[in-house]
């Protein structure tokens, strides 16, 4: 291999690590990055759009779009996969450990509302279903449930309702307010506002 060569494939990927691990450069992150988030947009816009009308809205070739992902099912896998990596950095944001199982809770749908169109894409997909695995229990999943065991013990969620009740009610109040600010163009903050006072006078004791 040339010295020029070498020197593209070093500028495309770097090592870490004496096993030959190999991590993604910067400009390939954001490069596919950019992807994902036109794949989001577009897909959202037109369930059917084609891999060149992701290529458009990210402002990169049609062949740029086929070397990061080489068929359609490898880009919604992509997505499902992004989407889950995304609900997990959410919860961790969320701090469900700190104050309040209610306040967690609040904390925790706040994060989550700002993944609407990510997450409603997904929903909305039933092939989505068939490449990522929505029914095995995520370290989120868990984290929540927990949550609301602990407000259970603390008396401030009502035991009258079972933890995965309130975890279904969260998701779909969540549901409701992505597709009624979608629908409606009703403002982010007013309807998220409504999502969290019904969900805390839902769990109140």
């Amino acid at each position: 291999m040339s010295r020029s060569s070498l020197n593209r494939t070093f500028a495309y990927y770097r090592f870490v690590d004496g096993a030959g691990a190999i991590v993604e450069s910067g400009t390939r992150v954001r490069t596919r990055r950019a992807i994902l988030d036109a794949a989001v947009s577009a897909l959202t816009r037109n369930p059917q759009a084609a891999l060149a009308d992701i290529a458009l809205v990210a402002n990169v070739g049609r062949s740029t779009v086929h070397r990061y992902f080489p068929e359609r099912s490898d880009l919604l896998a992509a997505i499902g996969t992004d989407a889950t990596e995304k609900i997990a950095a959410a919860t961790v944001r969320a701090r469900l450990g700190d104050g309040s199982a209610p306040d967690a809770l609040t904390r925790l749908a706040q994060e989550y509302f700002e993944l609407g169109d990510l997450l409603l894409l997904v929903i909305n997909r039933p092939d989505m279903f068939d490449i990522v695995d929505w029914v095995t229990d995520t370290d989120a999943d868990r984290a929540l449930i927990l949550t609301i065991e602990r407000g259970h013990v603390e008396g401030t969620v009502d035991t009258k309702l079972d933890p995965a009740w309130i975890q279904y009610l969260l998701w779909g109040l969540l549901i409701s307010s992505w597709e009624l600010t979608r629908l409606t163009r009703a403002p982010k903050h007013h309807v998220l506002g409504q999502c969290i006072y019904t969900l805390t006078k839902a769990i109140t004791p």
